[in-house]
Formats: structure tokens, C-alpha cells, sequence
């Protein structure tokens, strides 16, 4: 098996974004059978972060359709594939959904020289996600002319240094064409940048940017303790 997986290793990895959702019902069991849930997740995720970038995240209070967000990043589909069937096999998973899932891959910008293809996880306190979709007319523009337009885009975003971008390239591989990520640690900062990059020319070619998500970054126990209240001890967790 070993020389058929290594075949399939990408040298720009995949990117995956999980949201998830969980059933009221489920804060309504007996508080051990919800500790055993968490144990069994934690333990899906624990294996999957053995050798691959794996960072969790709250939507408690920010969002009403997820609660939890996983971001995995690995070098080929099928070890993306396996983490979510180990994932699913887990009491918690039993009684949620998977509300948004976005799968993006790391690829140089054709309008910026920054490295996109290295991976590397958010250190922001606060992390936005959402997936982007341009118009046809922006394709069918001369090349020089996209350079151009993004220069003003790219331009804009460097005069907020506090926030760092994420991008990843979805075409063919999902419904949106990028996936956007920026992380933070000014909510305002970032809300400013957002505002200033609509009044950019490139903003003209948008067809879809929604919806977004606002994620706090916090360890995987923290943020499942976040879904009902009730701590979990652990000697060791991500």
C-alpha cells in the first residue's frame, strides 16, 4: 500500500474547511455519555493531527447554522477522506451535521509573489472563512489587465499588516472558485479592511463572497467544552 499512497501525494496540499452543527438533542443526554462523545471525536481528530496541520475553532455566538469548525490540511484526498470517515464514526458525530464544507487547494497567485503553496496554520485569535466566486466578464479581461486591477486589490490589503491572508483555489473541486481565510488578532482591523476592499475596482467582478463565518481559535477541548457547558479533562489534547 505504502508506494500506491505515496503516488498520490500532491506537492500543493489540500485544505479543508468543516463546519459543523450539533443537535440540541444532544445536550439533553446524561453529561458522560457527552463526555464519551467528545472523547471519541477528540480521538479521530488526534490521529488525523499525528503528521498533518489540524486547528480547531468556535462558532458559539457567532454563527446559529455551526458551532464548530476543523481546519485539515494534508497532502492528498484520501487522507482528507479517511479523517472524516474516522470522524464520523464518533459519538459526537452521531448527533451532528456538517452545516458548510469547503475544499480549497494551495497554488501560487498568477498577481502576488507571496508563498501560497508552503502549508502553514492560522496564529490569529480570531479566523474569517468564506467561499468566493468571480464573474466570467473578470476572465474574459486580457491578463495585463487582471494584473493590473489586482495590483490595486493587493495594494490595499498590504496597508492592514494585522491581517493575514489564507487564500486556497477551489476550481473543479467545489462550488466556489477560491476560499477565502484571513486571521487576526482586531475583529475592527479586519472589519475595516473588508469595508476599504469594496470600493476596489476588482470588487466589480464579485459574484459571491457569503456566507462568512466568524471563528475564535482555541484548543479542540476548549471549543467542544463550548457546546454544552461541561468540561472535559485531558492529560494531552491538540
Amino acid at each position: 500500500m505504502l508506494p500506491a499512497i505515496i503516488a498520490r501525494v500532491s506537492p500543493r496540499h489540500f485544505v479543508k474547511y468543516t463546519f459543523v452543527k450539533v443537535d440540541p438533542a444532544w445536550r439533553r443526554l446524561e453529561s458522560e455519555e457527552r463526555e464519551q462523545d467528545k472523547r471519541e471525536f477528540i480521538a479521530a481528530c488526534e490521529d488525523f493531527a499525528d503528521g498533518h496541520l489540524l486547528q480547531s475553532f468556535s462558532l458559539v455566538g457567532t454563527r446559529g447554522d455551526a458551532e464548530l469548525m476543523l481546519l485539515a490540511e494534508a497532502e492528498n484526498l484520501d487522507r482528507i477522506h479517511e479523517f472524516h470517515v474516522v470522524l464520523a464514526q464518533s459519538g459526537l458525530m452521531k448527533w451532528s451535521e456538517i452545516s458548510h464544507s469547503f475544499l480549497g487547494m494551495r497554488k501560487s497567485s498568477e498577481y502576488s509573489e507571496d508563498e501560497r503553496t508552503v502549508p502553514r496554520g492560522f496564529r490569529g485569535r480570531y479566523v474569517f472563512v468564506y467561499p468566493f466566486v468571480k464573474s466570467r466578464e473578470w476572465y474574459a479581461l486580457p491578463a495585463q489587465e487582471r494584473w493590473r486591477i489586482m495590483q490595486g486589490h493587493i495594494e490595499v490589503g498590504r496597508e492592514y499588516s494585522g491581517v493575514d491572508n489564507h487564500t486556497t483555489y477551489s476550481f473543479g473541486l467545489d462550488d466556489q472558485e477560491f476560499v477565502v481565510a484571513f486571521d487576526t488578532n482586531d475583529v475592527g482591523t479586519f472589519l475595516d479592511l473588508v469595508q476599504r476592499l469594496r470600493t476596489t475596482e476588482a470588487s466589480r467582478f464579485t459574484v459571491r463572497d457569503t456566507p462568512s463565518f466568524t471563528c475564535l481559535a482555541m484548543s479542540l477541548e476548549r471549543a467542544l467544552n463550548a457546546l454544552d457547558g461541561e468540561p472535559i479533562a485531558l492529560a494531552a489534547g491538540l
